[in-house]
């Protein structure tokens, strides 16, 4: 057997830096599902989470601080970038300078310019970067996918979606409560990076944004309750909501054209699955029941599809996500989400701080 096919053969060893929420309930669990890849390294330098990563992944060197893994960087084939936000970008450019593809969480990083210092770092290195926008395998945004490309609602007039959550008061020391810019804290970064990033994804570059940030909570220091409205060159526009003050959520997603409607209750299970310990090839994986499912309204005919009523929800999929990864690195596949895709996200994040800071609509170039 020659070397070259077994390399191909072996697993792609990956090393997670982090193992807070991002690093435990995302990125090993979704790793370790996927076949051909495996969680081989997580740097933590905290103890308590060092015990439960050698619990739950005994085959993976447990690393207190990212020096570790550059040094001995040639036993892996990736690096997880799933640390706080300030940490993205150099963490990301010192895994591309140790020779390791990179996956970086979201938000890719708190401003444009330092994104594109990131992909400048792809570029210059040849080294793989990929950005974690899992919630493009979302089950709701899998649905819309499926109505949209057979044509079901007509012209399209407005996208309507939402991440609203209740958490009454802001948790103290909480990095994503700072008010540091470098951190890139609050909803629009937060919820607003998966927000923006499937609207653009569905209709293109916006050419105008506005946006409505408001700090609710007493001693909140990042916004928590924000609204952005883009609008499109094909007439589209998106409305987008994402808040921590909504103790009742409004429709997850609503799509409306000339001739047809869907409509979204409910989040996607999927995380919530994972933060049970849940795992894709699962029975029911990133599925629901009827009760949940939308409905589409529609005076277009399809054979396939029952045109007045509840419509079955595509299941969720966040394993694709990493087995496209694996297929970039092990085949030279494409990467599952393009960084300068996400890049796009951030200018328009951009934008919107602008329009909720000036109180006006911002027109990108």
């Amino acid at each position: 057997m020659s070397t070259h096919k077994s390399a191909r053969q072996a697993p792609v060893r990956a090393a997670i830096i982090g193992y807070g929420l991002a690093g435990s309930v995302f990125h090993a669990p979704l790793i370790d599902a996927t076949p051909g890849m495996q969680v081989a390294a997580i740097v933590t330098s905290n103890p308590e989470r060092q015990q439960n990563a050698r619990k739950r992944y005994p085959q993976a060197n447990i690393l207190a601080t990212v020096e570790e893994l550059w040094q001995d960087a040639q036993s892996y084939d990736l690096a997880v970038v799933a640390t706080s936000n300030d940490t993205h970008v150099s963490l990301g450019i010192a895994a591309m300078q140790a020779g390791l593809p990179v996956v970086v969480d979201k938000p890719m990083a708190a401003t444009v310019a330092d994104a594109e210092k990131l992909l400048t770092a792809s570029q210059q290195s040849g080294k793989l970067l990929t950005i974690f926008q899992n919630r493009r395998w979302d089950n709701d945004f899998l649905t819309v996918q499926k109505i949209l490309s057979a044509r079901l609602l007509g012209p399209l007039t407005r996208f309507e979606s939402r991440f609203e959550r209740y958490r009454p008061a802001p948790r103290a020391g909480a990095w994503r409560e700072s008010s540091d810019p470098k951190l890139a804290g609050g909803q629009l970064y937060d919820l607003g990076s998966h927000l923006i990033d499937q609207a653009l994804y569905l209709f293109g570059k916006p050419e105008r944004v506005y946006a409505e940030m408001a700090q609710r909570r007493p001693g909140a220091q990042v916004d928590d309750d924000s609204f952005v409205a883009l609008h499109f060159p094909s007439g589209i526009s998106a409305h987008l909501w994402m808040s921590q003050v909504a103790r009742i959520s409004g429709q997850r997603m609503r799509v409306s054209g000339l001739r047809g409607t869907y409509e979204k209750w409910g989040l996607d299970p999927q995380e919530d699955a994972l933060r049970a310990g849940k795992q894709p090839g699962q029975p029911g994986w990133g599925s629901e029941p009827r009760d949940l499912w939308g409905r589409l309204s529609t005076d277009l005919t399809d054979d396939n599809i029952h045109l007045d009523g509840p419509i079955e929800t595509e299941p969720g999929a966040y394993e694709k996500y990493y087995a496209q990864v694996r297929d970039a690195i092990t085949h030279g596949a494409k990467v599952p989400v393009d960084p300068q895709s996400v890049i796009e996200v951030i200018r328009v994040i951009e934008a919107a701080q602008t329009s909720a800071r000036e109180g006006r609509t911002i027109t990108l170039p």
